[in-house]
């Protein structure tokens, strides 16, 4: 099919309902069993290009590094699968989210600006829910995009229930010891150069666990990928070839207790 049919095809599909389609072709050309994703279990010969990553989606459910990382980290390093919790999904994607809504034991909740997969559009630095609404709350690549991420930051960890978990995802390049970040950088080209991507609004350093305790969570860094064995992290594709971003750590944060406003 060429781009001018593929972009037409596009037009008239819902974006909803895009990913089940592309999920039903793509691994036709990826057939194999050199590679297998643990989120949807599907086994193919390679996983496919995701912008200038030439292995890193899987053909079936569009999982990338992250999420194959975290959907492991859930299942084997947490009670999160099992344990009746309410669940609050910030930017859902589509590759984890219907796991997460099939899991008998969450009460699950998916919230995004705009996404259509999202159960509520709302904007993640004014959040509407109560202080405490949910026993756990997960945000994935999301803050290296708002205009201020510890505001967001805040809201984040004030709907953490004491005692909660509140589970981050965002790219730190590790060459850092600060982020960096300035408003006056505005164009695509420009974010692209200094940020790494043209959609981001800063670049996360080393820095960046201490800006999330600031919001009074106690914060964990999880160098999850280094207690897996190598040939494993290469067969569910979970190191990310970035010359920028190329290992993701998890941040947890943990709420001790009822938050505090000034």
């Amino acid at each position: 099919m060429s781009p001018t049919a593929l972009r037409a095809a596009r037009a008239v599909v819902p974006a909803r309902y895009r990913p089940a389609i592309a999920g039903a072709v793509r691994p036709l050309v990826h057939r194999g069993d050199r590679v297998v994703c643990p989120c949807c279990g599907g086994h193919f010969g390679s996983f496919a290009r995701h912008r200038t990553r030439p292995h890193a989606k899987c053909p079936r459910c569009g999982s990338l590094e992250r999420h194959r990382l975290l959907w492991l980290f859930l299942s084997e390093r947490t009670d999160i699968l099992q344990a009746p919790l309410s669940f609050l999904h910030i930017a859902p994607e589509y590759s984890i989210g219907g796991l997460l809504r099939d899991r008998p034991n969450l009460d699950y909740r998916s919230a995004d600006l705009e996404s259509p997969l999202a159960d509520d559009h709302v904007d993640v630095m004014d959040l509407p829910y109560a202080d405490g609404s949910f026993d756990v709350v997960m945000c994935n690549h999301v803050l290296e995009h708002v205009d201020d991420d510890r505001l967001a930051m805040s809201e984040l960890a004030r709907v953490v229930a004491p005692g909660g978990r509140l589970i981050v995802l965002s790219p730190i390049d590790r060459r850092l010891a600060t982020t960096i970040e300035d408003p006056a950088i505005t164009d695509p080209v420009d974010r692209e150069r200094v940020y790494g991507q043209f959609d981001h609004q800063r670049r996360y350093g080393a820095d960046f666990a201490d800006r999330l305790a600031e919001t009074g969570l106690d914060v964990a860094v999880v160098p999850f990928i280094e207690e897996l064995d190598p040939e494993r992290v290469a067969r569910n594709g979970l190191t990310r070839e970035d010359e920028v971003f190329g290992v993701e750590d998890l941040f947890l944060g943990v709420q001790r207790t009822a938050p505090q406003h000034a």
